[in-house]
């Protein structure tokens, strides 16, 4: 694997890890979730090298990608990866994606179906607002709803760090209280880290990339992009996931959209978090899917 910046047709630069050179294995595409980075992935992709060509891009506003001052809409995101497979003369592979990255890999899946051999769905479960959503009521109340969180988005606040212990320590404390922290966590942490010109260091998830990502998904309808996908999907929900009862009820409706699913756990999965969690597990679960397409 090398981990290089690639340059777009859209002028938009990538970071990129993939693997080196031209190879005739099947391609998968990883996607990470939002605030992530492709370091995410770094203790999954070792069980999948040995059978697949890896792609795994920081996605635009993430890591040490370009942050432009828009652009953040899923489809804004997918467009970039259809440009990059293009770069890297790929025409077919496996997406695996979690979290924002499973909506921008259904978008692409959507708009290039010819280029999405399969789709593991770790994310894009249901809506935010709606029947399919995790808030339905009058229109009145949904306008309350969201503006109630964008006062929030306005409200936060990047916290500036003096050393890497610092920084570090703030972001494993709930993860230790959650009993979820391990060596995988601490290399993805570590990777998000950007030192300031003034040598103190704050989180690479700038407010502007995260305010305009969650403004444009708040009114995205996922049943519009499943009704156009045509490959097959593996849906990955997690365990609180599983148990709600508004996201059984998307989930049902959007794999019904779909021609072929499936839909698996992994028992004790966090939603993001299940790739840091158990990788290996995560990587049986997605070469078992491929294999059996």
């Amino acid at each position: 694997m090398i981990e290089e910046k690639i340059k777009l047709k859209n002028s938009i630069t990538l970071n990129v890890q993939h693997t080196e050179g031209q190879t005739e294995k099947p391609t998968v595409l990883l996607l990470h979730f939002s605030g992530g980075t492709s370091h995410m992935w770094d203790g999954v992709i070792p069980y999948l090298l040995q059978e697949y060509r890896i792609i795994a891009p920081d996605l635009r506003g993430h890591g040490k990608s370009d942050r432009p001052a828009t652009g953040y809409h899923i489809d804004d995101f997918a467009n970039d990866l259809y440009l990059l497979l293009e770069e890297l003369k790929i025409q077919g592979c496996h997406v695996v994606c979690s979290s924002m990255g499973a909506e921008v890999g259904l978008s692409l899946a959507a708009s290039h179906p010819e280029l999405v051999l399969s789709l593991v769905c770790e994310g894009a479960l249901h809506n935010e607002y709606g029947e399919y959503g995790l808030f339905n009521g009058t229109p009145d109340e949904i306008e309350a709803e969201k503006d109630r969180l964008i006062a929030q988005l306005d409200e936060r606040k990047l916290k500036t760090y003096q050393t890497l212990s610092d920084f570090i320590e703030d972001y494993r404390a709930p993860l230790e209280k959650e009993v979820l922290w391990n060596e995988h966590f601490q290399a993805f942490i570590e990777s998000c880290i950007e030192e300031l010109p003034e040598g103190s260091l704050e989180h690479f998830y700038k407010n502007h990339v995260r305010t305009e990502y969650i403004l444009k998904y708040l009114d995205v309808r996922f049943e519009e992009y499943y009704q156009k996908t045509s490959c097959p999907i593996l849906f990955l929900p997690s365990e609180e996931e599983w148990t709600n009862p508004k996201i059984r009820h998307s989930l049902d409706y959007f794999s019904s959209l779909t021609s072929k699913f499936k839909i698996q756990r992994i028992e004790g999965s966090v939603h993001a978090y299940v790739w840091m969690q158990f990788p290996r597990k995560g990587a049986e679960v997605v070469n078992t899917f491929i294999k059996d397409l």
